[in-house]
């Protein structure tokens, strides 16, 4: 192997974060059985968070960003791989204390690695990415513990986002009553789209005035921003409600009541797409590639060249991203 291109996050003496494109020697990747050539990536916001600083994400400098990736196996240590086989490897240590799929290749462990379902190809995999994989968990969580399109709406906050705009598509799909809960009113048309049956504006909703216990209303939520949000959310679950908790952001603060959870029976179940393993990896990543494939996946995702990478995390942190990022590491 020569060496190849990468970006690369590393830290000054001053302890300042700066990120670079720039070329790694095949010796400077990390451990692990299985050698990778990358076809894609993607951004997320804690990709953007990583390579600003704007975030405490990566834990070892320097390291190459990207949380997730697609691509082609070289060579694998592996009895479970091949040279040849497709795959995808998101979240676990990749982008953050691990050299990630921001470089045209990545060694990473076996045990992080997902075979390509049949129904996904490289691009849609990162398409559907960590965003995917976790809006999927989500509601493969939600399932597991009872909810079904017969028990009532489900209503999606932080809409407009990569995992929020995802999820909708998907319990859209599977004939849930889909309320999108979102800032910009501008957006109404692009939800709609996505599958969203209503639209509740955040205006329209005096948070600071949540009582213990609101109507009932809704019978799952999937719910990316927290705080107060999140309170009042819990508070107008219906009985036996489901709630999975995805995202912060606004805040990782909760200041609620135990009232939904003696008096209603609600859950509230915690997604940690980081470090969630197999089989149940497996069978996200299964589900995604047939009755969870968003249907307007293609239409909410844009393509950029490595290139252009650098450019693009700006607009991420100034929140002004909808949909998802896909970046094109090498055809």
């Amino acid at each position: 192997m020569n060496p190849f291109k990468a970006f690369v996050i590393n830290q000054d003496e001053n302890r300042k974060v700066f990120s670079t494109l720039t070329t790694l020697d095949p010796a400077q990747l990390d451990a692990g059985e299985v050698l990778i050539r990358v076809h894609y990536s993607s951004i997320n916001y804690k990709d953007a968070l990583a390579a600003t600083g704007a975030g405490k994400i990566i834990r070892r400098f320097p390291c190459v960003g990207g949380i997730d990736l697609s691509g082609e196996v070289v060579e694998s240590g592996d009895a479970r791989f091949k040279a040849g086989d497709k795959v995808i490897a998101t979240s676990f240590d990749i982008g953050v204390a691990h050299h990630g799929g921001y470089a045209e290749f990545a060694r990473v462990p076996a045990g992080w690695v997902v075979p390509l379902p049949a129904g996904l190809d490289l691009l849609e995999a990162m398409a559907l990415g960590t965003a995917g994989f976790t809006a999927a968990l989500g509601v493969v969580r939600m399932e597991d513990n009872g909810l079904t399109p017969d028990n009532g709406p489900v209503i999606v906050t932080g809409a407009t986002g990569g995992v929020g705009g995802l999820a909708i598509d998907m319990l859209a799909r599977l004939g849930y009553h889909v309320v999108a809960l979102t800032g910009k009113a501008s957006e109404r048309d692009y939800l709609v789209g996505l599958g969203a049956a209503e639209i509740l504006l955040r205006s329209e909703i005096d948070f600071d005035k949540t009582r213990p216990l609101e109507a009932a209303r809704w019978a799952g939520a999937v719910d990316n921003v927290g705080g107060q949000i999140l309170h009042w959310v819990l508070a107008t679950m219906k009985q036996a409600g489901t709630v999975a908790s995805i995202g912060n952001a606004a805040s990782f603060n909760l200041n609620t009541t135990v009232f939904p959870f003696i008096l209603r029976g609600v859950s509230l179940l915690g997604i940690d797409s980081g470090y969630m393993g197999f089989p149940t990896r497996q069978r996200v990543w299964d589900r995604l590639a047939t009755d969870l494939k968003p249907r307007r996946l293609a239409e909410v995702t844009r393509v950029i060249e490595f290139d252009a990478l650098p450019d693009a995390f700006p607009a991420f942190i100034d929140g002004k991203v909808k949909g998802r990022t896909v970046v094109r590491i090498q055809a």
